[in-house]
């Protein structure tokens, strides 16, 4: 120990007060030297151990490395890592910009090389003070040039949700506090709706002073790019919280929330055609990346809305004309085929809607003689890529112009296509309407921020026949199951799409009931009925 420092043993946890700053840790008292490592500097024994790491090295590096760091000795900790230039002041800063004044770091039975561990600590900031308690883990690994048990250091092991170049900071909130309500006035927190907390950070980073709330003092973890909102973590002193109106819808955000549980990886979408309110979003999980909205994946079958759309305002198909469904198609030499080989004889664009025949939609490409023609569609009558301003950050999709077999991927929603939930769950509403309305998740006049237009509305032959053909695939197409339970005026499309290095396909799946449209997606879920299917139906079903 270093001289001054005063330990006392209480039922196995011991205090150290240094400097005044009191710190806990395991029962741990065996001198913190010999750790080495940090330098990773050769060892001047003859041999160097190399090979895994043993049980006992294990215990050995992560109980010396958690008695350092609680002890306050971030030094001495950074040097029993494999990068003692990082870890050193990402532990220092534990104590002097989050304000860690004690702590009590409690180590669990080691699996394998990971220790998972408690900390029960205090934050201290210009007189209050509060407890604040997580789990985290950290990895044994040998070095690489010592050959000594070290911890493999990331910011993680500080916290587990620090990332690289992000940081842990206590004083006065960035942003005032918000408290956001649905449009019928009902409180929305990420305690009760989990998948809302990226999007209340979001809101609250945006719109906190102009909600009209005050600052607390609060534990955060800043992000490294400065554009991710902060995210509270402990509050030391409530802020006053403004009253921020969204256009969610509380008993569809739950249906939504409860939906996407049942997989490791989904998102859902919810909005209003006749307006674009956004009425549900939620992930699985529900803290991480928000899909949902920021989301980048190939639609599939989903996609031949949009192909469906173009080949009508062409005049090359109409809901009722016959044509091909054979079980493959060929274009500039790429083969395409429909699930387990069927073909439609003397099928309508409504039977190969319906069912999902991939082939009749890359036959009438040709006919288009445009290789652009489907990035227009996207583009000028469904709004995609065209810069949304929701009141958070999304990702907007995008068809880029592509030519020869590339093209015909795009058409069955493969290739370079990118969506997301919310993208897909705005062209649904665009066929139902025939005209996009961007979506929205707070009111434009509480910014004046500019929303997107689309150049053109699909006539209201065309929005027509599309809607039909989506009541179709509802009623005894592919969408039958999923949307058994769902009532009222009701219309469906399913779709997969294969993803590379992934043997089965992501789960696609829209619909539309009454005046609420819904899309999701889950991951390597299979077919679009299996998996997103009842995700939507159940969102539906919670709607007007």
């Amino acid at each position: 120990m270093r001289s001054g420092a005063k330990v006392a043993i209480v039922g196995g946890i011991f205090t150290v007060v240094v400097g005044g700053v009191g710190y806990g840790a395991y029962n741990i008292l065996d001198d913190l030297g010999g750790g080495g490592g940090g330098t990773e500097s050769r060892s001047t024994s003859a041999e160097v151990k190399t090979g895994p790491v043993t049980e006992e090295e294990i215990g050995e590096a992560s109980k010396k490395f958690l008695k350092a760091w609680a002890s306050g000795d971030s030094a001495a900790a950074s040097q029993l890592t494999n990068n003692a230039g990082e870890a050193g002041p990402a532990l220092a800063a534990y104590r002097e910009e989050a304000h860690v004044t004690e702590a009590v770091i409690t180590p669990g039975p080691a699996v394998g090389s990971k220790v998972p561990y408690t900390v029960k600590a205090t934050v201290s900031f210009e007189g209050r003070s509060k407890p604040w308690s997580y789990a985290s883990e950290l990895t044994v690994v040998r070095g690489l040039t010592t050959g000594r048990p070290l911890v493999d250091w990331s910011p993680a092991v500080i916290h587990p949700d620090l990332a690289d170049g992000a940081s842990l900071k206590t004083g006065e909130a960035s942003a005032p506090a918000i408290e956001a309500v649905d449009h019928n006035g009902k409180v929305l927190t990420k305690e009760k709706y989990p998948s809302l907390g990226p999007v209340l950070d979001a809101l609250r980073e945006k719109y906190g002073e102009k909600a009209g709330g005050t600052a607390g003092i609060e534990t955060r973890l800043e992000s490294a790019d400065g554009k991710t909102p902060d995210r509270t973590l402990l509050t030391l002193t409530k802020g006053r919280p403004g009253k921020l109106v969204t256009t969610l819808d509380a008993g569809i955000q739950a249906a939504a929330e409860t939906a996407v549980k049942r997989f490791g990886q989904a998102s859902v979408v919810a909005v209003r055609p006749s307006t674009g309110a956004i009425r549900a979003i939620a992930n699985s999980p529900a803290n991480g990346f928000n899909a949902a909205l920021q989301g980048r994946q190939a639609p599939g079958s989903t996609m031949k809305i949009v192909t469906a759309a173009m080949l009508i305002e062409k005049g090359l198909a109409s809901a009722g004309r016959p044509i091909e469904c054979p079980k493959t198609a060929m274009y500039q030499g790429r083969t395409f085929h429909n699930l387990d080989g069927f073909d439609i004889p003397q099928g309508t664009l409504t039977t190969s809607f319906a069912r999902s025949c991939n082939t009749a939609f890359i036959k009438l490409i040709d006919d288009t003689k445009d290789d652009a023609a489907l990035a227009k569609e996207a583009r000028e009558v469904f709004g995609i890529g065209l810069n949304w301003q929701t009141g958070v950050v999304t990702y907007d999709g995008s068809v880029p112009e592509a030519t020869g077999g590339e093209a015909a991927a795009q058409y069955i929603g493969q290739g370079t296509v990118q969506m997301n939930a919310l993208n897909v769950a705005s062209i649904t509403a665009t066929a139902r309407t025939g005209t996009f309305r961007q979506p929205i998740l707070v009111d434009r006049d509480l910014d004046g921020r500019t929303i997107a237009t689309a150049a053109r509305s699909l006539s209201p032959n065309v929005s027509r026949q599309l809607t039909e053909m989506m009541r179709q695939t509802a009623a005894w197409g592919t969408a039958k199951a999923a949307m058994s339970t769902v009532g009222g005026d009701k219309g469906a499309k399913t779709g997969s799409a294969e993803v590379d290095n992934q043997e089965t396909s992501d789960s696609w799946f829209t619909g539309f009931s009454n005046d609420l449209a819904a899309a999701a997606v889950v991951k390597a879920g299979g077919h679009g009925g299996d998996a997103a299917g009842p995700v939507v139906a159940a969102v539906l079903r919670a709607g007007p």
